[in-house]
């Protein structure tokens, strides 16, 4: 469905806690994934540039690497600026799920976890309050990407 489950001052509250980690969209994104390779390896066998990067440490300087990140990061923030408007967010949603499911073949499990790192991350840095107000967003988001990977076949 397309319907959104957050009111306004959820959508208001997550907005606010999603600038201030979308400030440095680079950097946060690329800790992100670097924490994703570094806590489930299983899913760098998605991105055949990072495969053989073993170190954290080689990871935060490559490239690759911190473009997925800022990449990841500003289709997140679409979506944010268009929670407010189900048409738009799905909008945004719909073709990043497609591709992922049918191109790339992402198994969907790892939207749960980039959300978890990005919220782990939003806690670590800006306290609970953050995280709280945040986690409605990527509920939402990871509904929306099962759905249409459900749509898809998976």
């Amino acid at each position: 469905s397309s319907s959104m489950s957050l009111s306004e001052a959820e959508v208001q509250s997550a907005r606010g806690a999603w600038e201030k980690i979308y400030v440095d969209a680079e950097d946060n994104g690329t800790t992100v994934l670097v924490r994703m390779f570094t806590e489930h390896p299983d899913t760098k066998s998605y991105f055949t540039h990072f495969k053989g990067m073993d170190s954290a440490e080689e990871m935060k300087q490559s490239e690759q690497v911190r473009g997925h990140g800022k990449k990841v990061f500003s289709a997140i923030n679409d979506m944010v600026q268009h929670l407010d408007n189900p048409e738009a967010f799905l909008g945004i949603v719909t073709p990043l799920g497609k591709k992922h499911a049918t191109q790339l073949k992402i198994d969907p499990k790892n939207f749960r976890i980039i959300c978890d790192i990005i919220l782990q991350l939003m806690e670590e840095k800006f306290g609970g309050d953050s995280k709280a107000s945040f986690e409605n967003v990527t509920n939402e988001i990871c509904t929306h990407l099962n759905n249409i990977y459900k749509e898809e076949g998976w």
